[in-house]
């Protein structure tokens, strides 16, 4: 049926450990080539780790799948080198409506704040997302990947995991110091293990339709409830690249699933929506067609030893509001520096219980806001629905109303306020850079030449020192900035300043338009620490080496 995409064919190679006889080791293995495994592996091998990554298929994902990649998203996609890529290719949105039988009646804008290099929001399908990556991982030497590889078990051990791996050129056996799991919602590995996953099954269906076709409505998310061509339900429409377009529309929990996929019951549901947007005769093919039921659950602990999960594996989550893809590689990007830092000695095993709890409080704060927006959409009573659809009929007119609103709270990245990595404040500040914040992104220049901040950040631990002229600062600061540098533990010092270069062989970011300055209330002798993943994890309004050798201990866990 697939009438825009060739999917590709990844080589299958014989391993060598069935050619030798003998088990094989990798530093770290990481199971499922879906997007998390993918930006998992990417990122601890561009930081120098070994990395052998197995995926029990050859291709990408079947189908459009995944669709929206929120703004954070993209900036951890750019930090780990995937360049513009997937921007150029997907659909560029920031606005999203939604309306109420026939009228709108709320909408809201995911940019509000300009001067950002990524839009709120991209649509694009799965399979680009994970061809991209597959492309990005070839860039690197010290990533290995295998195809129809599958893990049949897995037994972990104090030092290290056992796995055993079916091809089609017999079983294996590889041995490992850390497993990262990728392998998706219904994992084998979780199973394999007796691991638990606890939470909700919501008792209604949905019809995914993926359409071809030339449509003139806007790069916009779209959410009806209750429409005239859909009396009852709920349907949403969405712009994707080669001029695909995803409709989702609400069948009940008594739908038959595999009628309801038949083309001759789709295509009727499509003409009709297309109706009544006044394109009735516009032509369109059908791309891919599903239907799915929705949970929303997690695990109670992400770590096991030395067995770590990571997206779906973990914690699953309803599609309204985006928040299942988003999150898995916000968890790839939380766990790979402190693997790293882990393997190579430099931190205790105890910095990965920092993972679990992060990005645990992130999977409840997605699960609450994803089981919100599926009561709203699909209320269970009566009473549910009357209160519903007298929010939806308010909101046209009455602010307090639309914020009642929910056709799903999109994804934004987590707010790590409360971990135990932040080194809290001690000096006043404005604005949103609280310790455990995710960074803003602004306008600077290097050298004259214009680019990101989020671009020349993240990777490593870096202190970012604020001066009103670059060039004047004195040589005791310098020293005390350089040598930030020569700890175990590097922190690199970055200088921003609306003029001047700094000495001392200091990177220096000018902030000609004041955007840093302005985003991160930043007076001269303003000071961040910054965590490798892009949050802060402490600032001061002077610079102090021995406090900044004390806020890096404890975002490492070394204090």
């Amino acid at each position: 049926m697939q009438k825009t995409f060739t999917y590709p064919k990844f080589t299958y190679e014989r391993p060598p450990e069935i050619a030798e006889g003998r088990p094989g080791h990798y530093p770290v293995i990481v199971i499922g080539a879906g997007p998390v495994g993918l930006t998992t592996a990417i990122d601890l091998a561009q930081q120098g780790q070994d990395v052998l990554l197995l995926d029990d298929d050859d291709t990408v994902s079947i189908g459009s799948r995944g669709v929206c990649y929120a703004k954070r998203t993209l900036e951890v996609l750019d930090r780990i080198g995937c360049d513009n890529r997937f921007v150029d290719k997907g659909v560029s949105w920031d606005v999203g409506r939604t309306f109420f039988g026939e009228g709108e009646v709320f909408n809201f804008n995911l940019r509000p704040q300009d001067r950002h290099l990524r839009p709120g929001m991209i649509n694009l399908q799965q399979y680009y997302l994970e061809e991209f990556l597959v492309q990005r991982s070839d860039e690197l030497p010290q990533l290995h990947k295998r195809f129809k590889s599958k893990v049949t078990a897995v037994a972990p051990g104090a030092e290290r995991v056992t796995l055993q791996v079916e091809t089609p050129d017999g079983p294996y056996t590889l041995t490992t110091d850390w497993l990262v799991v990728a392998d998706g919602a219904r994992s084998p590995v979780r199973t394999m293990l007796g691991l638990d996953i606890d939470g909700k099954v919501f008792m209604d269906r949905f019809l995914i339709a993926d359409v071809v076709m030339k449509a003139d409505f806007p790069a916009e998310r779209w959410f009806w409830f209750d429409p005239p061509f859909h009396p009852n339900q709920s349907v949403l429409l969405h712009k994707q690249a080669d001029n695909v377009w995803r409709i989702d529309f609400q069948l009940g929990w008594q739908a038959d699933p595999v009628e309801e996929k038949k083309p001759e019951n789709v295509i009727p549901r499509i003409k009709a929506m297309l109706a009544a947007q006044g394109g009735s005769e516009r032509e369109f093919e059908l791309e891919w067609v599903s239907v799915y039921t929705f949970q929303c659950r997690r695990m109670n602990r992400f770590t096991h030893g030395r067995v770590l999960f990571v997206g779906d594996a973990a914690h699953q989550v309803s599609p309204f509001g985006a928040r299942g893809a988003n999150s898995g590689i916000q968890d790839a990007d939380n766990l790979s520096w402190k693997l790293k830092l882990v393997m190579a000695g430099q931190a205790p095993a105890t910095l990965l219980d920092s993972y679990h709890e992060e990005r645990s409080y992130a999977a409840d704060e997605n699960l609450l806001n994803s089981t919100r927006s599926t009561d709203f959409i699909t209320p269970k009573s009566a009473t549910s629905k009357t209160f519903r659809n007298a929010v939806l009929s308010l909101a046209g007119k009455y602010p307090f109303a639309r914020a009642l609103v929910n056709s799903g709270r999109l994804s934004v990245p987590s707010w790590l306020a409360d971990s135990r990595l932040n080194t809290p404040d001690s000096d006043g500040f404005a604005g949103d850079m609280i310790p455990g914040a995710p960074l803003l992104d602004a306008p600077v220049q290097v050298a004259g030449q214009p680019t990101w901040l989020l671009h020349q950040l993240g990777n490593r631990f870096q202190l970012l020192y604020y001066t009103d002229d670059a060039s004047q600062i004195d040589a005791a600061t310098l020293d005390g900035l350089a040598a930030l540098n020569r700890l175990p533990i590097g922190i690199e010092a970055v200088v921003v300043a609306p003029r001047g270069q700094a000495g001392a062989g200091l990177k220096t970011l000018t902030d000609a338009e004041g955007c840093v300055r302005e985003r991160y209330d930043l007076a001269p002798g303003s000071t961040y620490l910054l965590r490798p993943d892009q949050h802060v994890a402490a600032r001061w309004r002077g610079f102090d080496a021995a406090r900044a050798q004390a806020a890096l201990a404890r975002a490492t866990c070394n204090a």
